[in-house]
């Protein structure tokens, strides 16, 4: 909508301030007292009102005056103001035909048409911007900054040391978690304000390239959450958590970002963040229960880090094999698969060994009461001494032998699986695999697409969720490696709107 010129204003001004002083008027007329009840003229008004209409009127009060003055002057306001403002429009139409008909290139019956066009009203705007949505801009800025959906990946860690040197979840440990992520955060600001002017070449949308936030913040923003971190670990622990536990961690993303980024070691130092992220979780406690679940985690980011290097140019070379046979490995570490299987070679070893050393297990005395009577609850032998005169008589046939150890062996460890200790490890590792494998299988088919890189990247940055739940599991938590596991899907979704690479 144009603007008004002084003329209407002052009409529509004039026309308000004069219907209000009517109803002004007509209220205090309307307040007076009535004239005395013997008068002539007020005996026979209602007297004419009745025979003129069929229906008398009902008797006004002021406040229904008032309101009826007021929609008079609302109409006539209105009245004006339209009228004002179709005078402004011809006075711009006229300019504009003009300035039309004075161009040499277009031709008269067209200025005449635009001149008689009828121009659409736009809502005026006074560019007035409420304060709490540029606070929200700034707010999804520096979420984009800091990478903030994909510190769903950090408290797993503290969680996992915390567990595995028999910690409660609760407490100074979710204060730790809390200082993990802090950091975590304060190095996605410094890796931005670090690669500032690479990013404003390969990724001119984040957040400092792009301009919405400066450099100089983007490094305040760093500096306040690494002090923010290293006083929520002071507070989790005290003086020796923070010297022994949180400022190593906090060096570390600093080294990173920093310096050892882009030389050979930066996968290495990466990894190690990740390591001192999950003996943060110890505390004062000694690292060394810690220390299997550290490596599987460190394991794992070195591989995605290495990956990482090549989202942008996409020559990724063997990068995505690496990360498949690093993923495999990592499956077999964090669900207990790996002693399964040595467990079951070695079994299968006892199984298909000489018939002299089985001789020798089945005949001593402390062992042999026991296992024969195991096989005789699986029918393989006699119960009592009967089964020991057959087993000394002569050798028995190899495929109730293979049987029985077969159901010695399988048995137990078919219980153990319903067991949640046990179960939920697995799954989760399942969980794990599926998210990494399927991402990295693609950037290993077309390593030169720096999509299907970007993609294995995001997917191994999300499975670290699945993986701290199967060591948590593992650590005795089931229930609370189910709610970690529970967080993959939300962060997949976050990731759709941040980026966490």
């Amino acid at each position: 909508m144009m603007r008004v010129s002084g003329l209407g204003r002052a009409a529509v001004t004039a026309v308000t301030v004069a219907a209000l002083g009517r109803a002004v008027v007509s209220t205090v007329t309307a307040a007076r007292p009535a004239r005395p009840a013997g008068s002539a003229a007020a005996a026979s008004r209602p007297a004419a009102w009745a025979a003129s209409s069929p229906r008398a009127p009902r008797p006004r009060g002021p406040l229904t005056d008032l309101a009826r003055a007021a929609r008079e002057a609302a109409r006539a306001a209105g009245s004006a103001f339209r009228a004002a403002r179709g005078e402004a429009a011809g006075e711009s139409g006229v300019s504009g035909a003009g300035a039309s008909a004075a161009a040499p290139d277009r031709a008269g019956v067209d200025a005449s048409a635009a001149a008689a066009a009828p121009r659409r009203s736009r809502p005026y705007d006074t560019g007035y911007r409420p304060r709490s949505v540029a606070l929200r801009q700034h707010g999804r800025d520096v979420a984009e900054l800091v990478r903030a959906p994909a510190a769903l990946t950090v408290p797993g860690d503290v969680l996992a040391g915390a567990l595995a040197v028999g910690r409660p979840a609760a407490g100074r440990t979710l204060l730790l978690a809390a200082s993990s992520v802090s950091l975590y955060w304060a190095g996605m600001a410094l890796n931005d304000w670090a690669d500032r002017e690479e990013d404003a070449t390969e990724r001119p949308e984040r957040p400092v390239p792009s301009g919405r936030i400066g450099a100089g913040t983007a490094l305040g923003i760093a500096a306040a959450l690494t002090a923010a971190g290293l006083g929520l670990g002071a507070l989790a622990g005290g003086r020796q958590v923070l010297l022994r536990r949180t400022l190593p961690l906090a060096a570390a993303v600093w080294a990173y970002d920093l310096g050892l980024k882009r030389t050979p070691l930066g996968p290495l130092a990466m990894a190690a963040t990740r390591f001192l992220d999950v003996l943060h979780g110890t505390g004062p406690a000694p690292a060394a229960p810690a220390l299997p679940a550290a490596t599987t985690v460190g394991l794992h980011t070195w591989a995605v880090t290495r990956l990482s290097r090549h989202e942008v140019d996409g020559e990724a070379g063997h990068e995505p094999l690496v990360s498949l046979t690093v993923t495999t490995a990592t499956v077999l570490g964090a669900s207990g698969a790996a002693g399964a299987v040595l467990g079951a070679s070695g079994a299968a070893g006892a199984v298909l060994g000489s018939r002299g050393a089985a001789g020798a297990v089945l005949g001593s005395r402390g062992a042999a009461g026991a296992v024969l009577r195991r096989l005789a609850a699986h029918r393989v032998l006699p119960d009592g001494p009967a089964g020991l005169t057959t087993l000394r008589q002569g050798p028995l046939p190899v495929a109730d032998i293979v049987t029985g150890t077969t159901l010695l062996a399988r048995l137990p460890s078919l219980r153990a699986l319903s067991a949640p200790e046990t179960s939920v490890p697995l799954l989760a590792s399942a969980a794990y695999a599926a998210t990494c494998a399927r991402s990295q299988w693609a950037a290993l088919r077309t390593p030169q697409d720096p999509a299907r890189v970007r993609a294995a990247v995001g997917a191994g940055i999300h499975a670290l969720l699945p993986l701290q739940a199967a060591l948590v599991a593992r650590a005795g938590a089931p229930r609370l490696a189910v709610v970690l596991a529970a967080g993959l899907p939300q962060a997949v979704r976050l990731a759709r709107k941040v980026s966490p690479t």
